[in-house]
């Protein structure tokens, strides 16, 4: 059987693609969602994500190399570079696009295996290059579950998967309102340390070896009354400049790998 091909970027298929890769409404609606290059997909993959259509660029990707992803050849479409080009987020994505089924992220279907789970709570990201740097940190620090309160951007954004580079697959990640994920806690008995200025502690003298969620809030406006009034305790990192803030997901690095630390990485 023939590989399928499109080669003009006028064709309607095209057009669809291009409102998933432009529009947040369009990957709500239908379920699916863009995702380039080899590594990325290969994450996508083995985060258990369901490929519905793949679509590459001969020039860049050999045929040899579209058998690492086992897809039928119903599901695989070659493309003109024109159509690559026009599809295309970044310049040099290998020559590979897929079309991929998004997943629910609720908190209530977490899975958390751990007796001492590490929680890493975001409080209304915006920018996608932050929500991407933190979902690399909890990748890194292999946390159990990254939780996005009142979230207000779309988490399989282009900008997210590039800047995640792939982590966003990787990392059970779950969104909701500030309340249930409140309420998730305390169901779980997780200890809650809010990263705040008011009635703060310095973050290193917490014990964070019990079940512990780090939350954070936006350098603009941090964290809200409601995570302040549910925090078991807020805690500060020291700082020793001229300002009293520094990026959200630096912040959350260094008090995550300090948990990691008193854990003894485990």
């Amino acid at each position: 059987m023939s590989i399928k091909s499109i080669t003009s970027t006028q064709n309607p298929y095209v057009k669809e693609l291009l409102q998933l890769k432009d529009k947040s409404r369009e990957r709500k609606t239908s379920g699916l969602f863009l995702v380039e290059g080899q590594r990325e997909l290969l994450l996508a993959i083995k985060g258990g994500y369901d490929i519905e259509t793949l679509l590459f660029y001969s020039e860049l990707i050999s045929e040899d190399e579209l058998n690492n992803f086992n897809i039928s050849q119903h599901n695989i479409i070659e493309i003109s570079k024109e159509v690559f080009q026009k599809l295309a987020y970044r310049s040099s994505t290998e020559g590979i696009i897929a079309v991929i089924k998004s997943k629910p992220h609720h908190v209530e279907d977490l899975q958390i295996k751990s007796k001492k789970p590490l929680i890493l709570v975001a409080e209304a990201p915006e920018k996608p290059g932050n929500i991407g740097a933190i979902l690399r940190t909890a990748d890194a620090a292999n946390v159990d579950a990254v939780i996005i309160a009142n979230p207000k951007t779309d988490l399989y954004n282009p900008n997210i998967i590039r800047s995640s580079v792939g982590c966003v697959f990787t990392t059970q990640i779950a969104m909701g309102s500030t309340s249930e994920i409140i309420a998730f806690l305390n169901k779980n008995n997780v200890t809650i340390y809010c990263a705040a200025l008011q009635a703060s502690t310095e973050y290193h003298i917490q014990d964070y070896s019990k079940p512990t969620a780090i939350v954070v809030g936006t350098e603009a406006d941090g964290l809200t009354d409601e995570w302040l009034q549910a925090s078991t305790q807020n805690i500060i990192i020291p700082m020793q400049g001229e300002i009293d803030s520094m990026n959200v997901s630096v912040a959350a690095g260094i008090i995550i790998f300090e948990a990691k630390r008193q854990r003894d990485f485990d």
